[in-house]
């Protein structure tokens, strides 16, 4: 047993220390770990709000024709000045087209879109810009649009 003892106190590897030092990195880690929470929920005191948009109709067939798009915040409330923009997915556009909301959070496209070889669907993507120097983002994605071939 006092072997034991003398061989414990003898060790020089700063087994010892080893506690504290655990000690204090948690201390320092939930420090740290506390300064990046209160952080992130600064940002989200922000009052950012997400946007999205609800296209009318949401299933269309090939060829020309218009599209309403409702930009809409959390609440479901329209967005003014929001700038949508609509383009490819798995189905064929000629080109990118883009219009700004209204007052009642409405924008109109006219879209011209084919499905791909060998395809009886596809989808059209819708993005929205929200307006500069508001509160809105726009970080998850929106209601695409089917394309049916018939």
């Amino acid at each position: 047993m006092f072997d034991e003892l003398r061989r414990f106190a003898g060790d020089d590897r700063a087994i010892e220390g080893l506690p504290i030092r655990l000690v204090i990195a948690l201390v320092v880690g939930v420090a740290t770990m506390s300064v990046m929470l209160n952080m992130l929920s600064g940002v989200q005191g922000l009052a950012v709000s997400e946007l999205d948009v609800r296209p009318t109709p949401d299933v269309v067939e090939p060829g020309e024709q218009e599209l309403e798009l409702v930009v809409v915040d959390d609440d479901g409330d329209g967005v003014e000045g929001a700038t949508v923009v609509v383009k490819d997915g798995s189905a064929e556009m000629d080109g990118v087209v883009t219009a700004k909301s209204d007052a009642n959070g409405v924008a109109s496209v006219t879209v011209d879109p084919d499905t791909r070889a060998n395809q009886e669907t596809g989808t059209l993507v819708v993005d929205v810009k929200p307006p500069s120097g508001s509160q809105y983002v726009d970080r998850r994605a929106n209601t695409e649009i089917l394309v049916v071939e018939e």
